[in-house]
């Protein structure tokens, strides 16, 4: 089986010593912020070298496959932070073992969604990096995109698509047969338009407006797979 991504960046992460882990990490750090505000396209190895106060030679020692591999391992370190806090308040709003009762579900995936949303102004750094991914999709390496994917979105996905299961075992829900379409409708209906008018959370929304649209978007996840 090949070994994941994420598994070879944490193995090569055991075998450096911590000087040089410590040298990774703030040069991961400081890459972070200049692709985030220039992009993958824009940000060249120069540019990244004198964000993090190193030569490029350094870089190179610590990054051989260049500007490629460090931008993987900012989008994997950044993608793994997120997906950690979004798995975290999504047992701590939709725990399986305490379900909402039907009169509570629509606050508690009210809450939920102003969790996820919250998540913009909460890494504002990932945020810009996944702004800009979508917007370079065709310039990004295609082993970043998937090294992203397997580091955020699919386990949440994943996470989220259990927890509607759950949803619908209790009762609660009408998932068709199929959660993991109603988890996507659920993410769609309350973030999707959010995310677009704030460019990621950019030009964030007045707090009335965001919770306009989230519980206007839980209410209508709630007519499409509300339990009959």
């Amino acid at each position: 089986m090949d070994e994941s991504n994420e598994s070879r960046l944490a193995r090569a992460q055991r075998e450096v010593s911590p000087r040089k882990l410590e040298k990774q990490i703030a040069l991961a750090s400081a890459s972070c912020t200049l692709f985030g505000r220039e992009g993958y396209t824009r940000a060249s190895v120069d540019a990244l070298a004198a964000e993090a106060g190193v030569s490029t030679r350094t870089l190179y020692n610590h990054f051989p496959g260049g500007k490629a591999q460090l931008f993987q391992t900012v989008v994997t370190w950044t993608s793994s932070e997120v997906r950690d806090a979004q798995l975290a308040r999504l047992r701590a709003t939709l725990d399986p073992e305490y379900p909402p009762r039907p009169d509570t579900l629509e606050r508690d995936l009210v809450t939920l969604a102003r969790a996820f949303v919250g998540l913009m102004s909460d890494y504002p750094n990932h945020f810009a990096l996944v702004r800009h991914i979508h917007a370079e999709a065709d310039h990004v390496p295609p082993e970043v995109l998937k090294a992203w994917h397997e580091a955020g979105p699919e386990p949440v996905g994943r996470a989220l698509a259990e927890a509607m299961a759950h949803l619908a075992e209790a009762g609660l829900l009408d998932v068709h047969g199929d959660p993991a379409l109603t988890a996507a409708h659920f993410t769609a209906l309350t973030s999707h338009t959010i995310v677009q008018s704030t460019h990621y959370g950019v030009l964030p929304l007045p707090p009335q407006e965001t919770d306009r649209l989230i519980m206007g978007g839980v209410a209508a996840f709630l007519r499409a797979y509300g339990a009959r």
